[in-house]
């Protein structure tokens, strides 16, 4: 089968996840690879594999080189660590799982191969579109789609499990899709994370050299009062030859006083620290 072929089946099966990012009712058909809703707003499919629910064009920084690296990165094992962790904690009984800042995929699909429920839903989301497009190259059991954290295209009270790794939060929307009991699993870094990294690409003194992150927690836990807060940490070795797709994956390799580096300071970066937290909070 074609991809829009594949998305479109997913789509039938799935359409009451979804509401028009436009007026906010429910879909009732596709058309011409189009998702139409009851006032006729209609939503393309791409021919690629995924839906674009965006009202207009978001740019990200995200390039295909740096997604490219994030994959190869990813699949090294860099997460396997933290998306165990969220495993481990998540319902075994079939979940609506919905990823939050997807990137290219490789998180969501890994959490699948883990889980190995063949009656849950994945869905992935992000701004990028080049991020999107080769998500769509993983297990067509995956759903993606371009869409707006700040106007989620999906229906109330439609989701069971949200994850969200290093990206930026609207608790608001994640309450209103979320269902009752449901769960939010936020990944955000540690005070040592990849700081073998960081020591190379910047000065001593220069701010990159420190994460503090304690306002991000207490907004999660002034909006989940019963959270918990999980704090995994690993050493990652990096393979020889993923070394320079380690730095070129990363937002760190964009700061202003970021150092160059030569082929020999790439090499010396033979593992990174992984030290994040993790947030978990229930919808009551």
């Amino acid at each position: 089968m074609k991809k829009i072929e594949i998305v479109e089946r997913w789509l039938h099966q799935n359409m009451g996840l979804l509401r028009c990012p436009v007026c906010q009712s429910s879909f009732k058909n596709i058309d011409q690879h189009q998702l139409q809703c009851v006032n006729n707003h209609r939503i393309n499919i791409n021919k690629h594999g995924y839906v674009y629910f965006l009202n207009r064009g978001v740019k990200s920084e995200y390039n295909q080189d740096m997604l490219e690296a994030r994959r190869a990165i990813l699949n090294a094992g860099l997460f396997n660590g933290i998306l165990d962790r969220i495993n481990q904690l998540m319902p075994d009984q079939p979940q609506k799982i919905l990823d939050v800042g997807t990137g290219e995929g490789t998180p969501l699909a890994r959490l699948q191969k883990i889980r190995e429920c063949k009656e849950d839903t994945y869905i992935g989301f992000d701004i990028s579109r080049a991020g999107v497009q080769l998500a769509t190259q993983l297990n067509p059991d995956l759903f993606f789609c371009l869409a707006d954290l700040r106007q989620l295209p999906f229906a109330d009270d439609s989701m069971d499990t949200i994850i969200e790794l290093f990206s930026p939060s609207d608790y608001h929307e994640f309450n209103r899709v979320l269902n009752p009991g449901g769960q939010i699993f936020k990944v955000i870094p540690g005070a040592s994370y990849l700081q073998e990294m960081r020591k190379l690409l910047y000065p001593a003194d220069d701010r990159h050299q420190h994460y503090d992150n304690s306002a991000v927690e207490q907004l999660f836990l002034k909006h989940y009062q019963n959270a918990k807060v999980i704090n995994i940490k690993y050493l990652f070795e990096i393979p020889e030859s993923l070394r320079s797709s380690m730095i070129l994956m990363s937002p760190l390799h964009w700061g202003k006083n970021v150092r160059e580096l030569d082929l020999n300071e790439v090499q010396q970066l033979k593992s990174v620290t992984v030290d994040v937290d993790l947030l978990v909070g229930n919808l009551k």
